[in-house]
């Protein structure tokens, strides 16, 4: 399979890399404090199409797939950039392929302009991070539906206009409903985490009533969109590291003991070369897993969940080679390698770690021998 991006997009990665380094500098995104749908950063990324990227063309967007927006999350990532630009992809991805026209027809146009943001509320308390373990309900009543539940770690969720919400309809299969974030029964809370580049928010759903066509996607199209999420956010990680990788390498050959740069000696070699070779790895599985996607291929929930656990495991390692070789400036509040730590650590739990994906795995290679 080939790798190497076409010219479109390249193009792509080269003016997001160039509009990061202007709008979210670590000055910037320090300043920002994980809320980020109102700034400049934002607007600039509806202007580049990043807000379209996937939506179709009669809504304004251009038609791109799971690989185009990877390589925007992972240059995000790169940047520790704040915004809701995964969450809103996602719900945009549902309303494309959903059934309700009329929750499309409302939604999309905000959406791939910019001037609206999405969430998708999937995560619940207690390690629920996987569609088909959640405990939120949508009891049918009449010609609506009622929702009830808890949801955390919903990016962005208190600027959202929109919230994608997966419940159980009856206590059956998940299903994912579009629901706008004011309606009355819906609440949200800043939660304090480890990520300090992003805003998170418990969101709170007590008899929200919402009409039938609130509906957009089904269980298949729920676990479909579960395997973007995955993808996405490992782009974002692989990102992070490689930005910590290039961090490293340049301290290494600055900082100095006994009169020679660190860079210097075997020890710190073989820490650089083994997170070369940790990032290189999460590359070639995240640009499998969004291509599988994007061509339907049999193998896409598998190269997904392979994509998320070796990101989840093998970033995190990269970040603590980095801070290890850093030493005690490492260590500091000013320097901006704990801003890609942190972001690291919170892409490894969220949309599923290592071991969700790992058991995820097991299950669907067990289903692939049954049935051969």
């Amino acid at each position: 399979m080939d790798f190497e991006l076409n010219d479109e997009q390249a193009m792509l990665r080269d003016v997001s890399r160039s509009a990061l380094k202007a709008h979210a500098a670590p000055e910037q995104v320090r300043a920002a404090k994980g809320t980020a749908a109102g700034t400049d950063l934002w607007r600039t990324g509806a202007e580049l199409g990043w807000t379209g990227l996937t939506l179709p063309e009669q809504y304004g967007g251009s038609g791109q797939g799971l690989v185009e927006l990877a390589i925007v999350a992972e240059e995000l990532g790169r940047s520790v950039a704040p915004g809701p630009f995964v969450s809103t992809a996602l719900v945009g991805m549902a309303l494309t392929e959903g059934r309700s026209q009329d929750a499309r027809d409302a939604a999309l146009a905000s959406l791939a302009d910019g001037s609206a943001g999405a969430a998708w509320a999937l995560a619940e308390h207690g390690g629920v991070r996987v569609p088909d373990a959640v405990t939120s309900t949508a009891t049918r009543d009449g010609d609506t539906y009622v929702l009830r539940g808890r949801k955390t770690a919903v990016q962005d969720a208190d600027d959202a206009d929109w919230l994608l919400v997966t419940a159980a309809p009856g206590g059956g299969t998940p299903a994912s409903f579009l629901v706008e974030r004011a309606a009355t029964g819906t609440s949200t809370r800043r939660q304090h985490v480890i990520d300090e580049t992003r805003a998170f928010y418990e969101v709170t759903l007590d008899d929200v009533r919402v009409p039938d066509s609130a509906l957009i996607a089904d269980a298949a199209l729920t676990a479909r969109l579960f395997q973007a999420y995955a993808v996405l956010t490992a782009a974002d990680a692989l990102g992070a590291a490689e930005h910590l990788l290039d961090m490293t390498v340049e301290y290494a050959k600055i900082r100095r003991q006994f009169d020679r740069p660190i860079g210097s000696f075997q020890a710190i070699k073989h820490k650089c070369a083994d997170m070369l070779m940790l990032v290189q790895g999460a590359r070639a599985a995240v640009q499998y897993a969004a291509m599988a996607w994007d061509a339907g291929a049999d193998d896409a929930a598998r190269a997904a969940s392979v994509a998320k656990s070796f990101t989840s495991e093998a970033m995190s390692e990269v970040a603590g080679q980095a801070l290890q070789t850093h030493g005690g400036i490492g260590f500091t509040w000013e320097h901006d390698l704990h801003l890609y730590l942190r972001r690291i650590k919170a892409d490894e739990a969220l949309g599923g770690d290592a071991a969700v994906h790992q058991e995820r795995l097991c299950s669907l290679l067990l289903a692939a021998r049954a049935a051969a």
